[in-house]
């Protein structure tokens, strides 16, 4: 996928009228109905399919306040019900569609509500329903409505790839903070924006503004923020964002960084888009901080920001070992055919060994051996001296995408990341964890700055972060950015979005070498 890139220009008010799209009101109510349609399908569908799988096509009924009711006609009510508590949980709002977890949380969570709540009322006015029938509805109806919304999401996200169903957005601050929150949106394929101008605290390169509007001045200075293949006009000052949201047909005003000229900014701005269809949004400073962390606590009309610490210890970790321990026991047994052909392969390439072993650090800082198939020669490390003077790597790994020690089965095992698999003993024996840090090895331990050490306040992972945003093509700031952000704002639900997409990253390797 080719992202574009923004170069942010100073351009007079002319220039700054982007191309039309379609609004966010117009896609986002064309995507809700194809949700709601869908929806309705798989939900009647499961409904009316658990009634047949569990009574055929015999006349079957229940009793509901001394009548009997036939279970098509009870079908439809537990249909309806469920709708309706997808819609009061906001499932198909535009803010959680196409990006993030909290879309399929919100399903889960109404479609649990909707039958226990009926289960409480068929209890109490003494219903008499078949428990398998109401039992077979449920998850076969979640899991549909949770495919139906991933095949959605892929289309969707396919569609901005063009950008198709974009939120149009104008982004507000100053001139570090706007360039960061402008990179972020276009380098993320999930991201639901597409910005279509910028409103600055002051113009940059010699512009001077005049009446809200930034006139280049003589020589026309821009200032490029990534690449040329798209550019995001500047298009007011702080005191024009209203007006240019308007001028520009913006769905969204993102305020950038602190609120630049004080502290009534941000309500003078929310007065003066009252009465539009634009959403107000601030971009918060806590950098990688999750959304679970934080927490609002009013106080007398002071809005206060809690922010969670992190726990190191504690129920969810052992619940996190569980997990592991499980899900590492039954992949070892379902992959053991696998794991002995792959060792055959790499013993009958070159008649050396075909596991690799190396110390690596683990938590508090408690080494460990960790095992990988080999994918290297039997020397590599006595050769790795004279091939220094080429490290491609970042920071204090060596990495190079053309490695003369690696073997020929070598390449592919590393490609799609089969060297790796032996590491689900380590996962096993409680070393590692299935989803965690980078498992580092000693040397770069003892580089490191003393923020990265927090690293180490968990157990490094067989995948994480890391793994499914680039790998070795990562800087050596953002791998421990990444890795930082997983060890404070981690959870369960979090690790299986990082199996599955590692899973498609296995699919369609990036960075593996």
């Amino acid at each position: 996928m080719t992202v574009l890139k923004p170069r942010l220009s100073v351009l007079g008010q002319r220039d700054a009228v982007s191309r039309p799209v379609s609004s966010e009101r117009t896609w986002a109510r064309q995507y809700r109905t194809r949700l709601f349609v869908t929806d309705t399908a798989i939900i009647l569908a499961s409904t009316i399919g658990a009634m047949f799988l569990r009574f055929g096509f015999d006349e079957a009924g229940a009793q509901i306040a001394g009548f009997r009711t036939d279970y098509f006609t009870l079908s439809l009510l537990i249909a309806s019900t469920w709708m309706f508590a997808l819609g009061v949980y906001h499932t198909r709002d535009p803010r959680v569609v196409g990006v993030g977890v909290a879309e399929y949380k919100r399903v889960v969570n109404a479609s649990t509500l909707t039958f226990g709540l009926l289960a409480i009322v068929f209890l109490v006015a003494k219903v008499d329903i078949a428990r398998g029938y109401f039992v077979l509805a449920l998850p076969v109806g979640v899991l549909g409505v949770l495919f139906s919304r991933w095949l959605w999401r892929q289309w969707l996200i396919r569609q901005r790839m063009f950008d198709h169903y974009l939120s149009r957005a104008l982004v507000v601050g100053g001139f570090d903070d706007v360039d960061y929150v402008v990179r972020q949106i276009h380098q993320k394929s999930g991201a639901a924006y597409n910005v279509v101008g910028a409103s600055l605290d002051a113009a940059p390169h010699g512009a001077h503004v005049r009446r809200g509007v930034p006139i280049p001045a003589s020589g026309g200075n821009s200032h490029t923020i990534a690449a040329p293949e798209r550019e995001v006009p500047v298009v007011s000052d702080l005191e024009g964002v209203a007006e240019a949201a308007k001028r520009l047909g913006a769905d969204t005003v993102i305020v950038a960084g602190q609120a630049l000229t004080g502290g009534d900014f941000v309500r003078t701005l929310a007065w003066q888009l009252e009465g539009t269809a634009t959403e107000l949004v601030l971009a918060s400073r806590l950098t990688d901080v999750a959304g679970p962390r934080i927490h609002f606590r009013p106080v007398e009309g002071l809005p206060l920001i809690h922010v969670e610490i992190p726990q190191f210890e504690g129920g969810k970790h052992v619940l996190k070992r569980a997990f592991d321990f499980f899900v590492s026991g039954f992949a070892l047994l379902a992959l053991s055919p696998l794991l002995l052909l792959l060792a055959l392969f790499i013993k009958l390439d070159d008649h050396g060994p075909a596991l690799f072993s190396q110390e690596r650090v683990g938590r508090n800082g408690e080494t460990f051996r960790m095992f990988k198939f080999r994918s290297m020669v039997v020397d590599a490390e006595a050769r790795l001296a004279k091939l220094q003077a080429q490290n491609e790597g970042n920071g204090l790994l060596f990495k190079m995408k053309n490695d003369p020690r690696v073997t020929r089965i070598g390449h592919f095992l590393r490609k799609y990341s089969l060297d790796e698999l032996p590491q689900l003993f380590n996962v096993f024996l409680g070393d590692m964890s299935l989803v965690g840090p980078r498992p580092p090895l000693p040397a770069e331990v003892e580089g490191y700055e003393n923020h990265v050490h927090r690293r180490l306040y968990i157990k490094p992972g067989l995948t994480g972060m890391w793994q499914v945003n680039g790998r070795s093509d990562l800087s050596w700031e953002e791998s421990v950015r990444l890795d930082l952000y997983y060890v404070e704002n981690w959870s369960l639900t979090g690790d299986l979005v990082i199996m599955w997409r590692t899973v498609k990253v296995l699919t369609h390797p990036v960075g593996a070498y």
